[in-house]
Formats: C-alpha cells, sequence, structure tokens
C-alpha cells in the first residue's frame, strides 16, 4: 500500500485518484483474493462468510477498538452520501440474496452497482471544496513512507500481492482444513476465523491512524471497505462460482451485519461522536457474536 502511494504520488497522480483506487480497493484487496481464492478452490461457503463477517467485524471490532484508543468524531454529514451507498448496497446484497444464491446474474448486478459508487464519488470529490480534499490528502498521508526510492517501490509493489496471494492460500488451506476436523460449516469458518484474519491489516492500520489522532480516517476506511465487500468483492467472486446463501446466513448473520451497518449511520450522516462507552460496548456486541457463533446459531434460530 504504501509502495504503491509512493509510486502515485512521483508519477503525479491525483490525490483523489490515489484515495479513490489504490487506498480504497488496496485495504480490502485480503478479502478479495481470499473470497475469490475459496470460490476456485470449490469451498464458495467460505467466501459468503467472509463478506459478511469481514463487514460485521469491520464495524464492531476494528471501530469498538479504534474508539477505546481515541474517540471518533468527524464533521457534520462530511460522509453523508457514503453511509446512504453503504445502507443501500447491504439491502441490495440482502435482498439479492434472500432471493437465492449469488449467482452470475447477481455478480453482474452488485459490480455495476461498484462501479456507479465510484463514478458517483468520483464526480463528489471533483466537485468539492477544499475541506474534502484535505480530508482525501489525511487518508492518503496514513500510506506515506518506506520505501522512499522507486526501486524499493517496485519491488515491494511485486512483494506484497505474492505474500497475500501465499497467504491467502494458507489461509484457505487451513480453514478447510478446521471445518472438516471440527465438523464446523464452512461458513461458520468464513464468518470468523477468515474475516478476522482478512480484517487485521485494517486493524492494525486504523489502530495506528487512531493513536496519531486520526481516528476519523479509520470511519472513512471501513465504510470504504464495507462497501467495496458486498459490491465489488462479493460481485467479483459470485462470477467465479455461485455464492451459496445458506439458512444461518439469511436468517442471522445478514441482518447483524445491516444492524452493524445502520450503526454507522447517524455517525455518518450527523457527525456523532464514537465515545469510548459506546467503543466498548461494539467490541463486547462483536465478542458476543464470536461466541454465538461457537456455540452455535441453529440453537437460536432452529
Amino acid at each position: 500500500m504504501r509502495s504503491a502511494v509512493m509510486l502515485a504520488q512521483r508519477y503525479d497522480i491525483s490525490p483523489l485518484i490515489i484515495g479513490m483506487t489504490v487506498v480504497a480497493v488496496g485495504t480490502s484487496a485480503p478479502e478479495l483474493v481470499v473470497s475469490v481464492g475459496a470460490a476456485l478452490e470449490g469451498v464458495p461457503g467460505l467466501a459468503v462468510g467472509n463478506v459478511v463477517g469481514s463487514n460485521i467485524a469491520n464495524v464492531l471490532l476494528i471501530l469498538g477498538i479504534a474508539a477505546l484508543i481515541m474517540p471518533i468524531q468527524i464533521g457534520e454529514a462530511t460522509l453523508r452520501r457514503d453511509g446512504a451507498m453503504l445502507v443501500s448496497g447491504t439491502l441490495f446484497f440482502i435482498a439479492l440474496g434472500l432471493h437465492g444464491d449469488l449467482d452470475t446474474m447477481a455478480g453482474i448486478l452488485l459490480l455495476i452497482s461498484f462501479f456507479v459508487f465510484l463514478g458517483m464519488s468520483y464526480w463528489r470529490d471533483t466537485h468539492a471544496g477544499p475541506d474534502a480534499n484535505a480530508q482525501t490528502g489525511d487518508v492518503i498521508k496514513e500510506f506515506e513512507g518506506w520505501p522512499k526510492s522507486t526501486l524499493g517501490s517496485f519491488f515491494a509493489v511485486i512483494a506484497g500481492p505474492l505474500g497475500l496471494f501465499i497467504g491467502a492460500e494458507l489461509l484457505i488451506d487451513g480453514g478447510v482444513s478446521i471445518a472438516r476436523t471440527w465438523g464446523v460449516s464452512e461458513e461458520v469458518i468464513g464468518l470468523t476465523l477468515f474475516a478476522f484474519g482478512t480484517s487485521v491489516p485494517e486493524l492494525a492500520a486504523t489502530i495506528a491512524a487512531a493513536r496519531r489522532g486520526h481516528a476519523d480516517v479509520g470511519l472513512g476506511n471501513v465504510a470504504g471497505s464495507n462497501l467495496f465487500n458486498i459490491l465489488g468483492v462479493a460481485g467479483a467472486t459470485a462470477l467465479v462460482a455461485p455464492l451459496p446463501m445458506s439458512k444461518q446466513i439469511i436468517t442471522f448473520d445478514v441482518w447483524v451485519m445491516l444492524g452493524a451497518t445502520l450503526i454507522l449511520v447517524p455517525i455518518l450522516a450527523a457527525g456523532c461522536r464514537i465515545s469510548r462507552l459506546t467503543g466498548g460496548g461494539m467490541l463486547a456486541a462483536y465478542l458476543v457474536y464470536i461466541w454465538i457463533q461457537i456455540h452455535g446459531v441453529d440453537e437460536l434460530i432452529g
């Protein structure tokens, strides 16, 4: 991520384009690689669990920890449109899931929605005032640093994705092995182990931003990442293989994801503050969610 940002700046690519492409897509690269890889290896249940579980973890776990470090406050209505798009995208994803498994047509519709969002974001930011452009600059600064040389950046841009692919392969193999050994469903492994694993880089970046007094940057990253997950990652994965929407996913987990998304609405739309107390509550809610997964959702929905 740092190398890609440095190269983009060196070749005079605008901060707006960097923020919309390198940062937005890069922070969700683990979810994309793991989900597509799981679908290609014939375990699509892991993929859909990863998408839903990552969105839940991004809000309850990542923002909860960030708020414990430093309360999160953004300017009023700063991300109002992003909040509306996130809720609309989540409802669209759920509607497609209620209709049945996410097939090729569903994948195409999700990807079209994602590119529409990118187009709207580009138009909005190109017509935004200096405050919005300054915010984009703050996001990019979080990814500045090593390496300084062009050659080192090119090396890191190649080595980083290679390590990501290798790590994804190990994660998928390990998840399948655990599911078969313990008799746990693919979806549960995706909702818990995979979701946490693919969210760790974002967790580290958000904690680092919060410690530097930029906790609001983490909030913007979470909103963008969640939208990319349900539209971009799910859409691309559905083109590879149909994503099964199991009974547990449809009757429980997608509604937890929607509830977590709705938590962000007053924060994004009106600039409400995430206090340390609220952050602690969000983290506690995530631990309860994991506890339910471990002990079995079937007892709740059966």
